[in-house]
Order: C-alpha cells, then structure tokens, then sequence
C-alpha cells in the first residue's frame, strides 16, 4: 500500500501519541537522491476540528518556529493537507526524561547527580533562551512555556537535552481573554500560581523544572500521589515534605539551588539565568564536563537506546495529560443535568421535621435543605428531628448529619465561647489591629465575630487565617458557586442531596459526580475562604473574642497567600467611615510618630510611596498634616493617604506621640 503522504512528505510510521496529536517519523525526498528524515505532528482526527485544539497547534508552530537554539527541538515547516495541520520538526533519536524515570525506578537504580544536573543544566538554557527571546523590533517577546514536564523534555543518543511542546506558551502581550476559563499543564508538573489561576510569568516554567529536577533526585514525584484534588493541593502550598522523608541523599549545595527554584511564592524564586549559572557552578565544581557522553552511556546502559538508530518503542507510563479545562460558569440550565435533576426527589425527598430550641416547628425538609440550617448556625446538636414520621430524636443521633453538627466549625453555642482569652468590640477598624496581633504572634485559635444577624468564625493556625465559616447563607460554599456561575442551582442541589455518599463534603461530591474539575474546586474554595475573611473587615460593628487552640477539625483549604499581603488587602475592606472616625476623633487623631525600628523590620512588601508617607512621621506630626504635603508629591488621593496612615496605626508603625517606644527617633 502506497505510503500516505502529507504536503511533501511521507509518513513512515506513528512513533508517538498525546493528549491532542500524533507524531510521525515522516521523510521528505528531493532531485539526486535527497533525503531527510522529520518528525511529522499533527492534530488527533477526533480534535482536527476543535477550534481551541487548533489555536494551540498553531501556537506551537508560531512560537517554535521563531527559536532557534540547541536545546530546543526545532520546528522546519508548518502546513495544511485536506483541511488538517501539520507541524514538522526535528526528530530526535533517542528517547525522554518521562522514559528514562520510569525505567530507572523499574531497576530501582539512582540516577547519577552529575547526570541530573546535566539535564537540568541543558534544560535550564532552553528555558533561558526562550525567556528572554525577542522579536525582530528587538521587543521581548516574554515566553512562558507552561508545559515543562519529563515528557517534554527529550534526550537525543548523543547525550544532549531538547525542550519540546510549545502548544501552551503564552507570551507577554498575547491576549488573555480566555485565559481564566482554562487550566493548561500537566498535573503534578505546575506551579502554584498555575493552580490558583493567578497571572504567570517565566519563574513558573523554573518552579516546574525544578519539579523533574526534584524527581529526578528522589525518584518520586515532588508532590506525592493520590487524588488530582491532594496533589493540586500540595503543589499550591510547595509542599516539599516528600523531600525530606526521602532516603534518597541529596548533595546539601544541590539541595539550596533546587528550594530557590521552588519558592512558593514566583517573587521570591530564582529565574532561568541564576538557574543556569548555578547549574554550571555546580557542574564545574564536580569535574562533570562530560555531561553528553555520560548521559548518552547512561541511556544505553539502562537500556533505553540500542545500538542502532532505529527509534526503539518503549512502553511509556503516561505522564497526567495536558489538560484543557474549561472553567467557565453557566448563563443557562443545561438540559442534562436538568434531565438529572428531575430525580432528585427521589434521592432526597423532603422527609425531616424539626423542633427547634425556642420552640419554632419546620419541616418537612430535604436533606440539602438540611444541611444549610446547620451550616448557617438554625439546627445545631440538641435540635430534635424525626425522619419519615419517626420519633424526635437529638440531631446528633442521626448518622447521615452527626458529623456537621458535632464538627467544632458548625458549632455556633456559647460553650467554647466561655474559654476566651481576648475580646473586645468591633468598630472604627479595630478588626484590622486585633489581625495583625494574632499574625505577628503567631496564634492558633479561633477569631470570633458575632453582631445582631450574623455570626463568623476564623480559624488561625500559626498566625495564617485557615478555615473560615459564616451563618450568612449567601457566603456558603454552594452558594458562591453559583453567584460565580460555578455550577448550577441544581448542581448544587444535586450533590447536596448525595453528601451522605461523600463523607459529608461538598467539594468531594462536586469533583465525584464530575460538575467541577479538581482544580477548579480548589481555585473557588480558595477564592470563597478568602472573600469570607475579607467580608469581616467591613463589618462596622459587634463583637470579637478569640479562643486559643482551637481547631476547626475540617479538611482545610488554607488560602495559600502570603499573610501579610492578605492584611494589606484587608485594609481596603474598612468603610472609610470607620478610618475617618478613628483618625479624626481617635486615640491617632493627635500627633503621631513612627516607629522606624517596627517599620524596618517589618515582613510587610510595602510599597515605596507608603513608606514614604511613614517616614513622614519621623517628627511627630498629625495625619492631616501629612495628607497636605504628601498627597500632591505622590500622587496618591486623600482617601488613600488616610487608608495607609491607619494602616501603620493599626499595624505598630505609628504611635500617639505620647505612647511611642523610645525606638522612634
């Protein structure tokens, strides 16, 4: 049978298949007797079609095309046969990292360390050169490849190392318009701004490499095993514990570039250049400057490669997809989940009634119905309930709710409330203050707030805000799903109804009946916890208290962001009524002076222009004084300087002249 052929070249054979393509080994011939072997992509016949399958095919070719460099796979021709693109590139002979950890793991054997760093060393310049790539004008072109992963880092027979797959590269400029309703990567090769959705830059492609470098040394994955929904988790928070359980010993100068390279936080992470230079350092300093001939009788000696060229076929374990994940809301009812939702009475029919404490009657309930009335503080344990016209019995003896009313978190009496250590009123901000207290401390405990119709728990583990719960119905989690355009009404209702087949969690019946995506969970609880502690600094009145050591007891979401610029975040919760009063009326309404000393030490990333205006209280001064000279040099609006000054107020920066540590010069 006639070779099938595509533009001008004839496919040989399928030497590989991914997520949305196939590849090829392809040969183009030409007049006396030329020929060249490529490596032909393209677009799965299932996804030939799919518009966003084509934006990303087409994105490869365009940015791949445009780098040129050694450690980079090479693209030679993009085109269109019958309505199909084509991409081809270099083809490499020999195999992948992906490869080369299964099969070490397999013979239990350890990589050497000066063959790693080779790889990562090479990887690294690939990286490098991409990041700072520009175009013709000279303009960089600010290339992120988010899709660094074993797989899609190939190793050639000779020992070298080329970094393929630019379907997912975004670069500065391009725009982002369906960027949030996505999640592109593979999972367990991201980093944690990748999983929160939060704007990328070129430091996540080093988190990610990292990541194989990681795995490279211990032999596991960085971030373990289990659920999407754990590994998402532990990626978001770099959790880097499987690192120090591991009895794989890694060399300690080895060990300090890796945790630079896996900064939670992007800013505080190295880039590709000081990874390169490091890698180089290190390599030197072993005498490793043999790095391809190594590797390339490494790969041989596993048995990776044979001795001749002909593209040895090994069973590959799969590497977790890349992913394209719509996370986009709804605007309308889909007739599915409708048709779904049409035997939810079946599965949860409104069988309970309920005598409440001061006496009130309600009932028949549903058992979602249910549940948000303990959930927002109406039903607790001693509520009696009878089911299918069943003798009254205490909440807690039912096993299908015991665990929502006996959970510390749900508990809204006035027991733990008795062992308070610290309380006071809400008001004129004091919320702000009474935070940064139990952060700069680093208390664990439970941050009571209570006015006439709402009531709301904030749960601190080592100063950070961890679990957040709320009686007001609308800052549920079902709820802010749907606000969202999440899920739908009756999605939520749906997986309510089957909690008991969940262990009572929502978010595990979300991810179990398929309505969300791991990731999406863990982005909107992310995103609901945050909102909910943020909705307490605008309350204007009320009480706190706050219980030492106490424990939500419930699967937490912490809300993996840095404390402190959660706080500076909070300062804009405030009504400015309530600044206004206390800068006016207030203890601070006086002369105030700061406290360089709890200024210079302070953990906060402040920005120049406040610190400016601190500094302008290095002689006592009155705030308004300050808002007169500072505002037209800065540029900053009344409101803000007001903002800002109550924020070194409420945070120890400024003090009553009076009452100033004798620090402040």
């Amino acid at each position: 049978m006639e070779a099938q052929t595509f533009g001008p070249y004839a496919l040989e054979r399928r030497l590989d298949s991914g997520g949305m393509a196939e590849v090829f080994i392809a040969r183009r011939t030409g007049p006396h007797g030329f020929v060249k072997r490529i490596a032909l992509k393209r677009i799965l016949p299932q996804y030939a079609r799919n518009p966003e399958f084509i934006k990303m095919f087409v994105s490869e070719a365009r940015w791949a095309a445009q780098l040129e460099h050694p450690n980079i796979v090479q693209v030679f021709d993009f085109g269109e046969q019958d309505g199909e693109l084509f991409l081809a590139m270099e083809l490499v002979d020999g195999t992948n990292v992906n490869k080369l950890l299964r099969i070490t793991n397999t013979q239990h054997a350890a990589i050497p360390v000066d063959i790693i760093l080779h790889i990562v060393h090479q990887s690294a310049q690939a990286l490098a050169y991409a990041h700072r790539a520009c175009d013709e004008a000279g303009k960089p072109l600010g290339i992120v490849h988010r899709d660094v992963s074993p797989a899609n880092l190939l190793i050639t027979r000779s020992g070298h190392v080329k970094l393929s797959d630019f379907g997912i590269v975004r670069a500065a400029g391009e725009s982002t318009e369906a960027e949030p309703k996505q999640l592109r990567g593979k999972l367990g090769y991201m980093s944690p701004e990748q999983v929160l959705g939060s704007p990328l830059d070129s430091k996540s492609d080093v988190f990610t490499l990292c990541t194989v470098f990681a795995e490279l040394l211990i032999a596991e994955p960085l971030f373990g095993v289990g659920s999407d929904l754990e590994i998402l988790l532990r990626i978001r928070d770099a959790d880097l514990r499987v690192l120090e359980r591991s009895h794989r010993k890694i060399p300690s100068d080895v060990m300090d570039l890796l945790l630079q390279g896996l900064a939670r936080r992007a800013k505080e992470r190295i880039d590709s250049n000081f990874l390169v230079r490091e890698l180089s350092h290190l390599l030197r300093r072993r005498g490793a400057a043999n790095g391809p001939t190594r590797l390339a009788k490494y790969i041989v000696q596993v048995g990776l490669v044979g001795a001749t060229g002909d593209f040895p076929t090994i069973d590959e374990a799969p590497s977790r997809p890349t992913e394209l994940v719509p996370l986009g809301g709804y605007d309308n009812d889909d007739e599915d989940t409708a048709r779904m939702m049409r035997q939810l009475d079946a599965i949860s029919p409104a069988i309970y009634e309920l005598k409440l404490q001061d006496g009130h009657e309600m009932g028949p309930v549903s058992f979602p119905k249910l549940v948000e009335l303990i959930t927002s503080g109406i039903v607790d344990s001693m509520t009696l309930v009878a089911k299918q016209g069943t003798g009254f019995r205490k909440a807690r003896e039912f096993t299908e709710i015991s665990r929502f009313v006996t959970s510390p978190a749900f508990r809204w009496d006035a027991e733990e409330l008795a062992n308070a250590t610290k309380w006071g009123e809400l008001g004129e901000g004091v919320l702000l203050s009474v935070v940064y207290q139990l952060l700069s401390k680093r208390e664990t405990g439970v941050l009571h707030l209570r006015d006439e119709q709402r009531r709301k728990k904030i749960y601190f583990v080592d100063g950070r805000a961890d679990f957040v719960v709320s009686t007001d119905k609308t800052e549920l989690l079902g709820e802010y799903l749907i606000t969202n355009k999440l899920c739908l009404r009756m999605e939520i209702e749906m997986a309510l109804a089957l909690l008991p087949r969940f262990g009572g969690r929502l978010g595990d019946a979300l991810v179990g009946l398929n309505i969300l995506r791991p990731v999406q969970l863990v982005r909107a609880v992310t995103d609901q916890v945050r909102s909910r502690f943020l909705e307490a600094f605008r309350w204007q009145a009320g009480q706190w208290a706050f219980v030492v050591g106490a424990r939500s007891e419930e699967e937490a979401f912490p809300l993996g962001t840095d404390p402190h610029e959660l706080l500076r975040d909070a300062l804009f919760q405030v009504p400015a009524t309530q600044i206004h009063s206390t800068l006016a009326t207030g203890e601070f309404s006086g002369k105030m002076l700061l406290d360089l000393g709890a200024l210079t030490a302070s953990p906060f990333d402040l920005p120049d222009v406040w610190i400016s205006v601190f500094r302008d209280f290095q002689e006592a001064a009155i705030a308004t004084e300050v808002m007169q000279r500072h505002g037209p040099n800065t540029g900053l609006d009344e409101e803000t300087i007001k903002r800002v000054v109550f924020f070194g107020a409420s945070c120890g920066f400024l003090h009553p002249q009076a009452a100033t540590p004798s620090s402040a010069k």
